[in-house]
Parts: structure tokens; sequence; C-alpha cells
């Protein structure tokens, strides 16, 4: 306990030092705090009136014999460390969204970022914490358009980070699960999201943030992340609103085997064949470059440490961790999805076939339709409702029955699609990103872009500090509730009631039987029979009825006297 105290001593002097030498040798300007971080001293950059601090390590580099396990603490340092440059992104081919640049790729990849407005004096701020999207095989925090310099004007905190992405964040084996003290394995992404939380918890308030008063917000698997956090038991007390943009997470997992333990290090052990390694310490040898090169597809597993149960079962127990949550998706979520598609009546099922199964599309795809035209509508329809507005709908409905605070928006503002893609204007996935960050990288915007993103940074930084968005510029917005209905974020905006179409209801009892089903199997397999007994006992009862009336019909009737 002495050395930890004269540690913190050493530690606060070094820091008083080094306020005296920026001091000294800059008269002129005031110079970035130096904040004492529990690992050690930082300063940022000014950047107008905010304080940027780039490429802060909240996790020991996960390389070497740290690949493939859990985020390990930071070594601590004594010397100042200035953080004026973003560390490297995770290991990726490409980067999502497919526009923003690809950077510096690397294994050791595990830093955050903050953007700090000034604030006055014991002031504790609310804070953001954005989880970037790309299907957890792309993405960083650091690429221009996740910058929260606007948001942070607000008067927020803002904290961007990175995790670990496709095999090096989602390989599961049994090799893994045996090292790991919890005898698990897959799922490092998710830890190193859970491992920032942590350290916002531990750090946020020397940087004059309120560590109570934390919002998450992502987009696509950002979003489904966060719907997966929102009920692990490993976040409880890190945050305390979610704002989820186009992801959720809310199919039967455990139906789906390359989604559970023993499924996903099947998969693994798979790709350890392919990518020629013998062991364990082999494939740990292999260069990061070339594990790349190897097929593997990353998903979100249950894991049994982050993920213990199915959310949609978590959900409906109440067992939620958050209180309040902001929830909503894009008018066109699935046009990305057929880009480059031809979609006709005749090649329509063949189109969906190559992302679902043919009895869902069965089941659930809307009628294409007599012309190219209404086949791409109903395609785009479908993807869009199968990847995200179903899920989105049951986010909202399910949190809300549960007593949670909750408010679901969709957000229409088409562009014009890009050539080749079938459409002509669509609001796609992702498209709202760029005003929920106040600034687009690559448009010019009209004065109606730009009183759009107002409103939603308003509505955005309102919610983190108060759980509402409520007093942001929209129309009275009421909470998702017994008559459902979300606002209509557009050019001018309005609540509108929420109305499912015929796929989404399609999906819903597909879903709810399927849930029943696995969670409980015996009485499923009695219901099965109880109906094949109800219809076989019908159809005795119908020949029955069918064998009287023809003896009826044979017997003579009897001749009459004249």
């Amino acid at each position: 306990m002495r050395a930890g105290l004269c540690q913190r001593v050493l530690l606060a002097a070094i820091v008083a030092g080094a306020y005296l030498v920026v001091a000294c040798g800059s008269a002129r300007a005031n110079p970035p705090p130096v904040v004492l971080t529990e690992s050690g001293p930082v300063q940022g950059a000014q950047q107008g009136d905010l304080t940027v601090y780039e490429g802060m390590p909240f996790a020991a580099p996960p390389v070497g014999k740290l690949r493939w396990r859990a985020p390990q603490s930071v070594a601590p340092w004594s010397a100042l460390k200035v953080l004026d440059h973003f560390g490297p992104n995770c290991m990726q081919k490409g980067m999502y969204p497919s526009d923003q640049p690809t950077g510096e790729v690397s294994e050791d990849c595990l830093y955050l970022n903050l953007w700090v407005p000034a604030r006055a004096a014991g002031e504790k701020l609310p804070v953001l914490v954005w989880i970037y999207g790309g299907g957890i095989a792309n993405g960083s925090g650091s690429i221009p358009l996740y910058h929260g310099n606007v948001l942070a004007q607000r008067g927020v905190i803002v904290v961007t980070f990175n995790y670990r992405l496709g095999v090096f964040g989602f390989l599961a084996l049994p090799g893994l699960a045996q090292e790991s003290p919890t005898h698990t394995s897959g799922n490092y992404g998710l830890l190193d999201q859970v491992a920032a939380l942590n350290w916002v918890n531990r750090n946020i308030a020397a940087f004059g943030g309120d560590p109570s008063r934390v919002t998450v917000f992502g987009q696509s698997s950002g979003s489904i992340s966060i719907s997966a956090l929102s009920v692990s038991p490993l976040t409880k007390g890190l945050f305390r609103y979610a704002i989820g943009e186009s992801g959720g997470l809310f199919e039967p997992m455990q139906l789906a085997n390359d989604l559970t333990a023993k499924g996903a290090q099947e998969s693994g052990s798979a790709f350890m064949r392919r990518a020629g390694a013998s062991s364990l310490n082999a494939l740990r040898e292999i260069s990061a470059q070339a594990l790349l090169n190897v097929q593997f597809t990353p998903g979100i597993i249950l894991d049994g440490e982050v993920i213990d149960e199915p959310p949609v079962q978590a959900y409906r127990a109440g067992r939620i961790n958050p209180s309040a949550f902001m929830i909503g998706s894009n008018r066109d979520e699935g046009v990305i999805f057929l880009e480059g598609e031809q979609v006709t009546p005749a090649n329509y099922a063949a189109v969906l076939g190559r992302d679902f199964p043919s009895w869902a599309i069965k089941f659930a795809a809307p009628s294409p339709g007599d012309t190219p035209q209404t086949a791409y509508a109903a395609a785009a329809q479908f993807q869009g409702d199968i990847r995200f507005h179903w899920d989105m709908w049951t986010w909202a409905r399910l949190a809300s029955q549960a007593g949670r605070s909750v408010h679901m928006y969709e957000f229409d503002h088409p562009t014009a699609c890009a050539s080749g893609a079938g459409c002509v204007k669509a609001t796609p996935h992702g498209a709202e990103m760029p005003y929920v960050f106040g600034h687009d990288p690559h448009s010019a915007w009209s004065k109606q872009d730009q009183d759009l993103s107002n409103l939603m940074v308003s509505c955005w930084t309102e919610f983190a500090k108060t759980g509402s968005p409520a007093g942001c510029g929209l129309p009275p917005w009421p909470a998702f509730g017994v008559q459902p209905a979300k606002m209509l974020i557009a050019d001018s905006p309005r609540l509108v009631a929420m109305q499912l179409d015929a796929t989404m209801r399609h999906l819903d009892r597909l879903y709810w039987a399927a849930d029943i089903v696995s969670a409980h199997p015996v009485l499923a397999i009695a219901m099965t029979l109880i109906v094949v007994l109800l219809f076989a006992g019908a159809i005795i009862w119908l020949l029955i009825k069918l064998v009287r009336c023809m003896r009826v019909s044979r017997t003579p009737s009897p001749k009459t006297t004249p």
C-alpha cells in the first residue's frame, strides 16, 4: 500500500514539474493541461476551445503471447506522454466506411481518443463513447468521420477507440479456451470494448468527465455490440444510456451453430488448418499479414463470458444494464446490399438466396411483383427488414416492456444513389453518421444539410446529458410505449406511428417460434405431437363423414305406393 502511495506522490511531482516546464517555455499561450491517468501523466493538444488527446493506450498491445487473450493492463510510465497523434488501426483489409482513409494497421492498436471541451471549475461533463461499425471486420476510432470536435462543443466529452477485428478479435479455439482463466474463447473484440469502457470509468474524472453519466453510441456492428453489452454481466455500471444506430442482436443465436461456443471453436479449428498451423503456438508465430490473408468470417458468439445468454432472452427477463435507450435505423437500409445487382422478378429468389436460406425467403420475403422496379424495391425492403429494421423494433419493444425509457427514430434524408446501385435516391445504411458527428469530410453541405446536422447533434448530446432527447428542437417525442411511435428525423421532422410491414410480422413469428422451440424443446415436441394428432383426428373424422355420406347416397329411396 505504501509503495502505491509513493508511486502516486512521485507521479504527482512529475505532473507538477511538467506544468512548470511547460509554463516556463510558453509564457504567452495557455498550455494544454497535464492529466494524471492511472498509468501515468499525459498531455493533449489544443484545438480551439477543445483539448484533444490522440492515441491514449487503454490496454497492453495484444501481440506475441497476448494475441487472442483478454486485454491486459497497460505498463505504467513516469515521463510525460504527449498524445498528439492517433495510434494505428487494428488489422484489416480496407476500411468502413469505404470512403475513409485506411491508414496504418497493426496488431498494436488498442488506443483511444478524447475530445474535451472547456468547463467550469468542478463541473463534471457527460461522456459519449463511440463504438464503430464495419461488420467486426473493418473500422477505426480515428478516421476523420468520427472526430468528436463538433459533438464536444455541445458540452460533452467524446471518446472513440479501436477494438480487435476479424480473426484477431473473434477467433475461438479449444486451446484458447483451455488457457483462459474463464475457459472461454472468441469475442476478444468485445472484451476490448469492455476494457475501453472500464478505462473510461476509472479515468474520465481526471479529464473532467462524469463516470456516472456515460452514454455509448454506435452504428451497424457497433450498435449490435451495444445491444449485447447492454445485457452483459461485464458492463454493469459502466454506462447509463445507450444509442443504437442500425444494428441489434435479437435473433435466436443459440440456433446458429457457428454462434455457439462449440460451433465457433469448430470453425476456428478449420481456420487453423487453412492457416497451416499444427499448434496454437505455431498459429501465434504466423505473421499478422499472413493470417489476414486466410479466409475467416468473424461473428459475435455465445461465449459464456461477455455474452452468457442470448440477448433476446436477457431483454425479455429485464436483465438490462442501461436505464434509457435511443434506437433507430435508416429508411432504405437494404439498398447497399444490392449494389451492382440487376434484380428482376425472374432472378429475385436467386439474388436474395446468396445471403439468406430459401425457407426464409419463401416465408418472409415480399412479392417481387411484375417489373424490375418492383422486384428491386421488394429485395431492398427484405434486406433492410431482416438485417436492421426488425432488430431495432424488437430492441425498442423489449426494452420498453422491461421498464426502460426508449425513444425510437427513423432517419430519412435521401441523397442520390451511386451509379449502378439500382436506385435513384435513398437513405442507405450509414447515411446518418455524418449528420450525427456534424461534418462530412467528402461532401459540401447545403444549408438544409447543416440545419439537419445541427438538430441531430443537439438531440444526441441532449440524450447524453439527460437520457432523453426532449428539448433538442424536434416536435414532442414521447417514449416508445403502448402505442408505439417513432420520430421521423428528416427535413420536416414529425412523429409517426410504428407500423410493421408483412415481412417484419412474418420474421417476428418465425423468430418467436424458433426461440420457443430452443428454450422449451420438450414442450415444442409435445405441442407438435398434439397438432399432428389433432390433424390426424380431423382427417379420420372427415373420412368417416365422407363414408357415411357415400352410404346414404347409395341407399335406394323407398318406393312410393301409387
